[in-house]
C-alpha cells in the first residue's frame, strides 16, 4: 500500500509540466534521511524553512528603511512573502512545482545582514574574503540552523537559494546557463525577487515622501504601468507568456519589459538606495557593525559559538554572529557595549 507522500508524488507526475521538477526525482539531501510519510521532499523543505529561527528573524531586518516608524513599510520578511506570492503565481500558470518555488523564495534571504544592503557592504569590507548574503543563506540552511545540524534541504532548493542573487546590475533572465538555477523553479525565484522589490520599494519610497510617482522614468511607466499592481501584473504576464512561447526551456522576459524593469531598478538606486537622506542612518550602521566586529572577536568566549571558532576560525564565527543579528539586536548590543549608562548612586531618604 502506497503512502500519502507517494500518492502526492504520483499526482505531481500526472499534473505538472514535463519540464517541472518532481519531488520523487530530487537529487537528494546533503545527508540521507527517511522520507516523510505525508509530505513530498520539496513540501518538507518549505515547512522546515518556515519553522526556522532565521526565517522568524527576517521580521526585524531592514528592507529599505531602517526601523521605520510606520506600520506599513516592508521588512525583509514581508519582502520574502511578496516574492513567494509572485513566484507561486508564475509557477502555477506554467504548471511548475509550486512548493519547490515557494521553498526557494522563502529561503533566499535568510542570510541577509542587519541594516539591509548597507550592512552587507559593511560586512563585505570587514570580513576577510568578503561577504555575500546568498552564500550566508546557504550556510544557514546547511550548517547553522537546528543547533548546528542544518535543515538538510534538497539539492534543488539549495541550488535555487545559491543562484538567486543578481546584484546591482545583473539581469533576472537571459544569463548564461552556468549562472542560473538548474531548475525552472529556481529561475522563477530570480525574476520574482526583482519584480517584488522594484515595485514595493517604490511604494515605500512614495509613502516616505522620498519620491513621487511622477518622478518615475516615463518610458518605463508607459511600458509597465502607473501603479504597483499594474506593473506586477504586466511583469508576471510577460514572464509567463514569454516562457511559454520559449517552450519552457528557461524563464524569460521580453526585451521591452526587461529593459523597463531594469530602468526602474537603476532609478531606485539613484533616487532611493543611494540617496543621502535614505542612507543617513546607515552611516551609523557602519559604526555599529564595525564596533561589534572588533568587540566580539576580542571577546569570543562571551559572544561566539565555540564549535564554530574551533572548526572554522574566529572570523567565520564572528561573521555568523553578526550576519544573523536583527537590526534591533545589533543596536541593543552596541548600546550595552559602548554607550555609558548614567550613574545612579545608593538611594536613601536624604537624597529626596
Amino acid at each position: 500500500m502506497s503512502s500519502i507522500r507517494e500518492a502526492l508524488e504520483q499526482r505531481e507526475r500526472e499534473t505538472l509540466a514535463p519540464e517541472a521538477a518532481k519531488s520523487a526525482d530530487s537529487r537528494g539531501r546533503l545527508h540521507a534521511e527517511p522520507e516523510d510519510d505525508v509530505r513530498p521532499a520539496f513540501q518538507h523543505d518549505r515547512d522546515r524553512i518556515i519553522h526556522s529561527k532565521a526565517f522568524r528573524r527576517l521580521k526585524h531586518k531592514t528592507q529599505v528603511f531602517f526601523a521605520p516608524a510606520g506600520d506599513h513599510y516592508r521588512t525583509r520578511l514581508t519582502h520574502t512573502l511578496e516574492v513567494s506570492q509572485i513566484a507561486r503565481t508564475i509557477a502555477k500558470v506554467l504548471r511548475l512545482h509550486e512548493e519547490l518555488t515557494e521553498a526557494i523564495a522563502l529561503g533566499h534571504d535568510l542570510g541577509h545582514t542587519p541594516f539591509g544592503h548597507t550592512g552587507e557592504r559593511v560586512l563585505d569590507a570587514l570580513i576577510p574574503g568578503g561577504f555575500n548574503h546568498y552564500e550566508q543563506s546557504l550556510r544557514i540552511v546547511d550548517v547553522l540552523e537546528n543547533d548546528g545540524r542544518g535543515l538538510n534541504l534538497t539539492w534543488e532548493v539549495r541550488d535555487g537559494i545559491a543562484r538567486h542573487s543578481k546584484g546591482k546590475d545583473g539581469a533576472p533572465v537571459g544569463v548564461e546557463a552556468s549562472k542560473r538555477a538548474s531548475t525552472l523553479e529556481g529561475q522563477i525565484m530570480r525574476a520574482a525577487d526583482l519584480i517584488a522589490y522594484v515595485n514595493h520599494d517604490i511604494d515605500d519610497a512614495v509613502r516616505a515622501g522620498m519620491l513621487r510617482t511622477d518622478d518615475l522614468p516615463p518610458d518605463a511607466v508607459r511600458t509597465l504601468g502607473g501603479t504597483s499592481s499594474a506593473r506586477i501584473a504586466r511583469m508576471v504576464k510577460d514572464v509567463v507568456t514569454e516562457t511559454q512561447q520559449g517552450g519552457l526551456s528557461e524563464i524569460r522576459m521580453s526585451r521591452s519589459v526587461l529593459d523597463a524593469t531594469l530602468a526602474m531598478r537603476r532609478f531606485l538606486f539613484e533616487a532611493v538606495y543611494e540617496n543621502d537622506v535614505a542612507t543617513a542612518e546607515f552611516k551609523k550602521a557602519h559604526g555599529i557593525l564595525s564596533g561589534l566586529w572588533e568587540t566580539v572577536r576580542e571577546r569570543p568566549d562571551e559572544f561566539l559559538d565555540p564549535r564554530i571558532v574551533e572548526q572554522d576560525g574566529l572570523d567565520v564565527a564572528a561573521r555568523d554572529f553578526l550576519a544573523g543579528m536583527t537590526d534591533r539586536f545589533a543596536v541593543m548590543l552596541y548600546e550595552r557595549l559602548f554607550i555609558p549608562k548614567p550613574w545612579i548612586g545608593p538611594i536613601s531618604w536624604n537624597q529626596l
